[in-house]
């Protein structure tokens, strides 16, 4: 924890993010979890960088238009340059939709996925506890089913594709022991008091980093021409702190995001650095820190952590073929 401590400090008091200068011209990119916070400031930058269309991807499309209206107009460009497309992350249907509709583009060069919940509160969905749907089995999902999409784009336009996750920091700090069990992991986090309810949200961005890094493991640049990264914004101003922490927590939260936070528009430039077109192909299978590849992750790495993704990988690639293929 000590390391994890140190390193956060001195990178959300001592770096500096680079404003975004690349060009994104006659690009598409997909920004996931646009109608506000990080993503939205991600995909303003996108715009303002020039590309052709953005697609601001939403569980509520009202909220998304109103996005859209905020970036066309801050941005003083075309509406058409902004699209607005549903995706429920926590509905599988809704994830193979959205993914057939970004299939019939002319051409998709770049996805941030984004969406993610934070809760202190239980609450499930079909008996899949809500991080594990949206945060793991959905974004898993999502990815595997974009990354051809991707692929083929980068074979018509010769343009090097580019998916990034928008991971945490806090998976550094995840205890292991969350994942022991004998049988099924997802099973054990979908029962409740089985885990901490606040290990949730950590515990889930490192399973859906184990998920990303095998998933690249199997799709080399060499052979898909598609850079897929996990990427951290740090601490960030966002309203994915959305529900009752308890006193004592949101007073905790408040002061630590008060003295620490970055501006979701600071956040946002980390998300569009891990898209930009010259991002160099050794970003490939890394984690992304303050703009910068990150040397690695010890805490999650060891022997124990690496046993620990080798079951998980088998398992929630199993389901996803299984949602893939109509039969979960």
């Amino acid at each position: 924890m000590a390391p994890f401590v140190v390193n956060m400090l001195r990178s959300q008091l001592l770096t500096s993010i680079p404003y975004p200068t690349s060009d994104f011209s006659g690009q598409t990119v997909i920004v996931t979890g646009s109608n506000t916070g990080l993503g939205r400031e991600a995909a303003k930058h996108i715009v303002r960088l020039n590309a052709a269309k953005v697609i601001l991807a939403v569980r509520t499309i009202s909220k998304g238009t109103a996005a859209a209206a905020d970036i066309i107009t801050s941005c003083n460009v075309p509406a058409e340059r902004v699209e607005v497309w549903a995706l429920d992350m926590s509905s599988h249907q809704s994830i193979k939709d959205f993914v057939k509709r970004s299939a019939n583009l002319d051409r998709l060069d770049a996805a941030v996925l984004n969406a993610g919940v934070m809760s202190y509160a239980w609450s499930e969905q079909d008996g899949v506890e809500q991080h594990m749907g949206v945060n793991v089995v959905g974004t898993v999902l999502l990815l595997k089913l974009l990354h051809p999409v991707l692929q083929r784009s980068a074979e018509h336009t010769g343009s090097r594709g580019r998916m990034t996750l928008v991971g945490s920091g806090l998976m550094n700090t995840a205890n292991l022991s969350d994942f022991k069990t004998p049988g099924s992991i997802l099973d054990k986090f979908n029962e409740q008091d089985n885990i901490p309810i606040g290990s949730y949200y950590r515990d889930s961005k490192l399973l859906t980093f184990y998920a990303t890094r095998h998933l690249a493991e199997l799709s080399p640049v060499a052979e898909t021409n598609v850079i897929v990264t996990v990427q951290t914004p740090g601490v960030c101003e966002s309203d994915i702190f959305r529900d009752d922490a308890g006193l004592l927590k949101s007073v905790a939260m408040k002061a630590s995001m008060a003295m620490l936070a970055r501006s979701a528009e600071v956040g946002g430039r980390t998300l569009v650095h891990a898209v930009t077109p010259d991002l160099p192909v050794d970003a490939h299978n890394r984690f992304l820190v303050d703009c910068q590849i990150s040397d690695g992750a010890p805490g999650i790495d060891n022997e124990e952590g690496l046993a620990i993704a080798k079951k998980w990988n088998k398992e929630i690639f199993e389901l996803v073929d299984e949602i893939v293929g109509g039969r979960a």
